[in-house]
């Protein structure tokens, strides 16, 4: 099969496989805060790593679909770009249930963290909480953002580069030195409403 983006539906598609062809992808669980200390917590799945030196990640922020703010920036771009902060919170399988609570779409101002239950913990460069129980978090200071192209609606995805700051990682899951993905079991964003979880590692040289 072979089709240009956006004709999917005309070849027995029924949503744009985009998604699930670019799998698994990591959940970038952002935290921010406004400037009147009002609390957001979010996932993005087209979040990542881009460098290690500086350590920088990046995420995109989509329009809002909310009516009340169609087609203007989320409440975590906002807060971001007031204050130039932000959290990444990493998904374990013990917090997934959790992060899914946080995705809705709830009114602007509502608190996620009392939205799914979740604890909040100091940063120690940022004045952003962070996910409690959480197998590892990034603090990060924003970098840049860039604005995407049209996406056809008049509106624009946006995205949001972070310089790293700060780590915190779990003692419970460093073993022999490393970072043991198998004791948390990271989630990862498919296509759909599909969602994984490593458990299999396997080790490869070239």
């Amino acid at each position: 099969m072979f089709f240009l983006p956006g004709t999917h539906k005309e070849h027995g598609l029924t949503y744009s496989p985009l998604k699930a062809l670019v799998s698994p992808r990591p959940v970038g669980w952002i935290s921010s805060q406004s400037a009147n200390k009002i609390t957001n917590l979010s996932p993005y799945s087209f979040f990542n790593a881009i460098a290690e030196l500086p350590p920088m990640v990046m995420f995109i922020s989509a329009p809002d679909i909310r009516e009340e703010n169609k087609g203007g920036q989320k409440d975590s771009l906002a807060n971001i770009l007031e204050t130039g902060e932000f959290g990444v919170n990493i998904v374990g399988m013990a917090q997934a249930e959790q992060m899914v609570r946080t995705s809705r779409n709830v009114t602007s101002g509502t608190d996620e963290f009392d939205l799914a239950g979740l604890t909040k913990k100091s940063g120690e460069k940022i004045s952003v909480p962070l996910v409690a129980g959480a197998p590892a978090h990034l603090e990060c200071k924003y970098y840049d953002h860039i604005t995407l192209p049209n996406n056809g609606h008049g509106q624009h995805s946006v995205m949001v580069m972070g310089t790293i700051v700060g780590i915190h990682i779990d003692d419970a899951v460093i073993k022999n030195g490393r970072i043991d993905v198998s004791l948390y079991q990271p989630v990862a964003r498919l296509g759909y409403k599909d969602y994984a979880a490593i458990y299999d590692v396997f080790e490869m040289t070239p």
